[in-house]
């Protein structure tokens, strides 16, 4: 009674049956290692190969070809081959593609647009000032200021002598900000200033003119003199001169030259002096050290106003002279303090701060 109770039971329960495979259908059963399949398909290690297939059905009595599956999971996996379901790996695989391709999908089911950066242009691609590197002899000439100090005219014209070190003869240079704002009329500035002790630049000079002011334009000195032939060869791409002088009846011709010598800051412009019927006066400015200067769109003036190797006192001169024009064509728009700040320095060196209310107040000596 007890034998019949017992194959009764194991008769009614399922349990995972397997057999010796066969040599044919080894051969066409998928193979694969311990190390290839996943913790959750190793359930069973057996020591002998699976078939391809599985099947659960009552378990058949029979002692000389059937044994139990023998469920362990705490030995080492063994080196010989698994035959497992390739079903199984196929539908792991097909989870794995859904997955990407929901990750890949936006909110509302829509595929999800790829972003692409494009590259920085102007000043966006400069590095922050933080990620700036400067050079050792920027930075010895530095320790010579107080970065937050101002500093008297005389003593700034005096520094920015000692800091220009270059290998070259630097340029020196004001920067005024002021509180304008150009987009409107009446605030824009636009002016020349005569510099008393020059630039120490040679400046090469073109005149636009025909008739009898052709051959004034010559006799005053004048580097280059044409009309119709010169307007041709700026077209052409000629641009081998720093200033252009045209009398106003060439001003319907030179129009067509807006958009060439504009963006180069050439085009004549009465406000610049570089149209009038004095041409010989225009032409003598220029050369003994006429400047022209303008506001850009944020309101600051850049202007030079000599050369490091210039002295102290003629430096002293020519910035004065700057400040005072500034003044004097203040825009009637500007409103409140009209001048912000001011520095000065050479081309290759750090800026030095100006007191505004001393720059404003200096006088220069009598005899000087």
């Amino acid at each position: 009674m007890a034998t019949t109770a017992a194959s009764t039971t194991r008769s009614s329960s399922l349990m995972l049956t397997y057999a010796s495979s066969s040599s044919s259908s080894s051969s066409s059963s998928s193979s694969a290692f311990p190390q290839d399949l996943t913790p959750s398909l190793v359930s069973f290690k057996p020591t002998k190969p699976l078939f391809s297939t599985f099947s659960i059905c009552p378990l058949v009595l029979r002692p000389n070809r059937v044994r139990r599956v023998s469920l362990s999971f705490l030995k080492e996996p063994k080196s010989e081959p698994f035959h497992v379901v390739s079903a199984a790996l196929a539908a792991e695989a097909e989870v794995d593609e859904a997955v990407e391709d929901e990750a890949l999908k936006g909110a509302d089911g829509s595929a999800a647009p790829v972003t692409v950066s494009k590259p920085k242009k102007g000043k966006a691609a400069l590095l922050l000032k933080r990620d700036r590197t400067r050079s050792k002899r920027f930075l010895e000439i530095q320790k010579l200021r107080e970065t937050k100090k101002e500093y008297e005219v005389k003593p700034a014209i005096a520094l920015l002598k000692e800091m220009a070190s270059a290998k070259f003869v630097e340029t020196a240079e004001a920067h005024f900000r002021l509180n304008i704002d150009p987009k409107y009329n009446d605030q824009q500035l636009r002016a020349t200033v005569n510099l008393p002790k020059g630039t120490g630049q040679t400046v090469k000079v073109a005149v636009l003119t025909q008739g009898e002011r052709f051959e004034e334009a010559k006799n005053a000195g004048a580097d280059l003199v044409g009309g119709d032939d010169l307007i041709q060869q700026i077209k052409d791409g000629f641009m081998e001169f720093d200033k252009l002088i045209a009398s106003p009846d060439m001003m319907p011709k030179v129009a067509s030259l807006g958009k060439i010598l504009g963006p180069r800051g050439l085009m004549p412009n009465p406000k610049a002096g570089t149209v009038t019927p004095n041409i010989p006066q225009a032409i003598a400015e220029f050369k003994q050290g006429k400047v022209e200067y303008r506001a850009d769109k944020t309101g600051i003036v850049h202007l030079r106003f000599g050369r490091a190797d210039f002295s102290e006192e003629d430096l002293l001169v020519n910035l004065l002279a700057a400040i005072k024009s500034v003044e004097t064509n203040k825009p009637p728009g500007a409103k409140g303090v009209y001048w912000k700040s001011a520095h000065i320095c050479s081309s290759m060196g750090p800026s030095i701060k100006l007191n505004i209310r001393e720059m404003l107040d200096f006088k220069l000596p009598a005899n000087s």
